[in-house]
C-alpha cells in the first residue's frame, strides 16, 4: 500500500508593502553614500548663485571650501566672472575656521592683481595656523614679495606639539605613523579628569610621541610632527626662486637618501640647492 507523498511547505510569499519597503530600504542604503558623496565633493560644479550662497554659509565650511575651490578654478582657467567674489576672498582671510582661511590663502594667489589680495596675504603671515601662514607666504611668491620667507622656512621644520595644561597622556598614537592635519596624537587627561584631544597641526608623519601613562607639565612637549611631502615639495620649489644661502642648511636634510622622503622631493632639494648657489655666486 503506497503512502501519499508529503508535499513540500512552501515558503509565504512576501506582501506587496513588505515588497515595497524592501525596495525602499535597500535603494536608501545605496542612495545615502551618493548623496554624502555629492554634498562633499569638491568638483561638483556649482551656479554662481550656488558660489554666492556658499561663500555665505557660515554653519558648513566646507561649501565655503568648495566654493573656493571652485573660484580659483575660474581664476586659473582666466574667466573674468571669477572677480565678482574677489571681495568675499578677502573677507574669508579672516573666517573663524582655519581650513577655510588656508584654503582662501591658496585662491588669493591665483591672480596677482586682485584687489585686496596682496594686503591680505602679508596679514595671514601672523595667522595662528602654521599652515595658513605657509600658504599665505607660497602665495606672496606669486606677487614677487618674499617677506614670507620665513613661513616657508618653517614649513620645512618638524612640529613640536606641546601640552595646554598639565596631566597625564591617556592614550596616544605610534611614532612613525602618518597623520593628516588636525589628527588626534595623543589624549591628555588633565587634574580634574577631562581628557583633552592633541592633534597634529599639520600633515605629516609622527617622529616621537610620549607613551601613555606619562606625565607632562603644561607647555611640554607631547610629540613632534614631519612635514608631509607634499607640504615640503611646494615650500623647496619657493626657495628655488626666493632661498637666500643661509637656508641651505634647512634644504639639505631633504637631500639624503631615505625612506620618508620621495624622489620628488629629494630632486626639488638639490636642484634648490643649486639654483641658490647660482644667484649668490658661491
Amino acid at each position: 500500500m503506497s503512502t501519499a507523498p508529503t508535499p513540500t511547505p512552501t515558503k509565504p510569499s512576501m506582501s506587496r508593502n513588505q515588497k515595497l519597503l524592501f525596495f525602499l530600504t535597500a535603494w536608501l542604503i545605496c542612495l545615502m553614500p551618493f548623496l554624502f558623496w555629492w554634498n562633499t565633493w569638491f568638483g561638483r560644479k556649482l551656479s554662481d548663485q550656488q558660489l554666492t550662497a556658499y561663500l555665505h554659509d557660515t554653519k558648513k565650511p566646507r561649501h565655503i571650501q568648495q566654493a573656493l575651490v571652485q573660484v580659483g578654478e575660474r581664476i586659473t582657467h582666466h574667466n573674468a566672472s571669477a572677480g565678482k567674489w574677489y571681495p568675499d576672498l578677502v573677507r574669508l582671510a579672516t573666517d573663524p575656521v582655519e581650513e577655510v582661511r588656508n584654503t582662501d590663502a591658496w585662491v588669493m594667489g591665483q591672480d596677482t592683481s586682485g584687489a585686496g589680495f596682496h594686503e591680505a596675504l602679508l596679514k595671514m603671515l601672523n595667522d595662528p595656523s602654521p599652515m595658513v601662514r605657509g600658504n599665505a607666504a607660497l602665495s606672496l611668491v606669486r606677487f614677487g614679495d618674499t617677506t614670507g620667507r620665513p613661513q616657508i622656512l618653517a614649513l620645512l621644520q618638524p612640529e613640536h606639539v606641546t601640552a595646554p595644561v598639565a596631566g597625564s597622556i591617556a592614550d596616544s598614537d605610534r611614532s612613525g605613523t602618518a597623520i593628516h592635519q588636525r589628527g588626534l596624537i595623543a589624549k591628555l587627561k588633565d587634574q580634574n579628569g577631562h581628557i583633552e584631544e592633541i592633534r597634529s597641526p599639520i600633515p605629516g608623519r609622527i617622529r616621537s610621541v610620549v607613551g601613555t601613562g606619562a606625565n607632562v607639565a603644561s607647555g611640554g612637549e607631547i610629540a613632534v610632527v614631519d612635514p608631509a611631502n607634499e607640504q615640503v615639495w611646494e615650500a623647496l620649489r619657493a626657495l628655488f626662486l626666493i632661498g637666500e644661502p643661509n637656508d641651505i642648511a634647512a634644504i639639505r636634510p631633504y637631500e639624503r637618501d631615505l625612506p620618508d622622503i620621495s624622489n620628488d622631493v629629494r630632486r626639488q632639494a638639490l636642484e634648490t640647492e643649486q639654483a641658490i648657489r647660482k644667484r649668490s655666486g658661491s
